[in-house]
């Protein structure tokens, strides 16, 4: 048996060395882009925190009553304080609710009591916006969806609230 060594020659040899060099460099340089594209995904999310509002429950009346709080948003590097409004009250069965601010029809704040001409309703200056107190929607006024609410979770008888969720369509 004749074993014959192959030999590389000058041509394949290049070849070879200027496609390892090549191919490491489109890594170096693909690898940060895949990073920054992928690792936000990977991130742990705190939505769905639930945070102390600064209301203790036996300070909640039937009466709506605006509360604001600030929690810590993070945007990709940017780390920033950020105001919360939320509308909180006791129903007639004792519950309590709170309500988002925000009008379902262009986002606009909605206030309690807002116009003398429709007391005890929540009313959205924007385009006379109107819900009743319960957050839903006056039929034939702008906003077609009620006021999210706020999930809710009582601790040591402080008021936490987490993220503002769609009660659904009117």
């Amino acid at each position: 048996m004749n074993e014959k060594k192959q030999q590389v020659s000058r041509r394949q040899f290049l070849n070879y060395t200027l496609t390892g060099v090549g191919g490491f460099m489109a890594a170096g340089v693909l690898v940060p882009m895949l990073r920054f594209a992928v690792d936000p995904v990977l991130q742990p999310s705190s939505k769905g925190d639930f945070v102390n509002v600064g209301l203790a429950v036996e300070d909640i009346t039937s009466e709506p009553q605006r509360i604001e709080w600030q929690v810590v948003q993070e945007d990709a590097w940017n780390k920033s304080e950020v105001t919360k409004v939320a509308w909180v009250f006791r129903n007639d069965d004792g519950e309590i609710i709170a309500h988002s601010p925000i009008c379902k029809h262009l986002g606009c704040f909605v206030t309690w009591e807002g116009s003398e001409d429709y007391p005890n309703e929540y009313f959205c200056p924007c385009h006379d916006g109107r819900y009743y107190k319960d957050g839903t929607n006056v039929p034939n006024t702008p906003p077609m969806a009620p006021l999210d609410e706020y999930e809710q979770r009582i601790e040591n008888g402080m008021l936490y609230l987490g993220d503002p969720k769609p009660r659904g369509e009117a």
